[in-house]
């Protein structure tokens, strides 16, 4: 069984590989190879993101869940929608750079519609101002996108939807994060969007940087797209 492989040495080592992928096609095969896998090693480092998004969605979103529709950006096998569905939320779309990620969002049975993308490489395959929820997890880091997919994100919400992200706050990360903040600071100065909550995270998941011990911070940012 490939659990039995399932270490945090060999998911830290699996991760921290991770960064010697530096073309958008070094990384779309890192993902391909590691998607049979994923679910189980982000088990192992406690990986809280996806459901740290979906209670921050669940504690404003005030709409009716099960018409909602959610577009999950950076959807992996399908962990967000997971614990968006425990809070009543029942249409979803998915986008990923890794087809074999959507395989397994695909068999999970949660989304009506999956696309193959790059984030960053051009705009996102979708029609703008349709989603009540866009939400980003994981994606949002150094050597992952750039910071400017978060204004695809807000393009695509509906007047009044809400936009979801995360990043990390550990020492790899900070400038990438402070690029984030002064974006989001940004758009809501150009009133595009408001900002509902910012939720700063200690244990958000195990550290795998030789530098840090323990657990690593994180944050979850929530917007909500101005009417026009």
């Amino acid at each position: 069984m490939a659990a039995v492989t399932n270490t945090f040495e060999s998911v830290k080592a699996t991760i921290l590989s991770a960064h010697e992928s530096t073309t958008s096609v070094e990384k779309v095969n890192f993902y391909n190879s590691w998607a049979e896998n994923y679910d189980q090693d982000v088990a192992v480092l406690d990986y809280r993101a996806p459901s740290l998004a979906a209670n921050s969605i669940s504690s404003h979103f005030s709409s009716d869940r099960e018409a909602a529709v959610v577009l999950d950006v950076a959807c992996g096998t399908g962990l967000v929608a997971k614990q968006m569905k425990r809070h009543g939320f029942g249409h979803f779309m998915g986008i990923d750079g890794s087809e074999a990620m959507l395989k397994l969002a695909r068999e999970s049975g949660l989304y009506q519609d999956l696309k193959q993308s790059m984030l960053g490489e051009g705009p996102l395959p979708v029609q703008w101002g349709l989603f009540d929820v866009v939400v980003i997890v994981g994606a949002l880091s150094i050597g992952q996108v750039p910071v400017g997919v978060v204004r695809e994100l807000c393009k695509s919400t509906k007047p009044g939807g809400y936009i979801c992200m995360t990043t990390r706050s550990n020492r790899d990360n900070v400038e990438y994060k402070a690029a984030l903040e002064h974006e989001l600071k940004q758009m809501e100065d150009e009133g595009l969007w408001t900002c509902v909550e910012v939720a700063e995270v200690e244990d958000w998941e195990r550290a795998v940087s030789q530098q840090e011990d323990g657990y690593i911070a994180g944050a979850v940012y929530l917007y909500k797209k101005l009417k026009l």
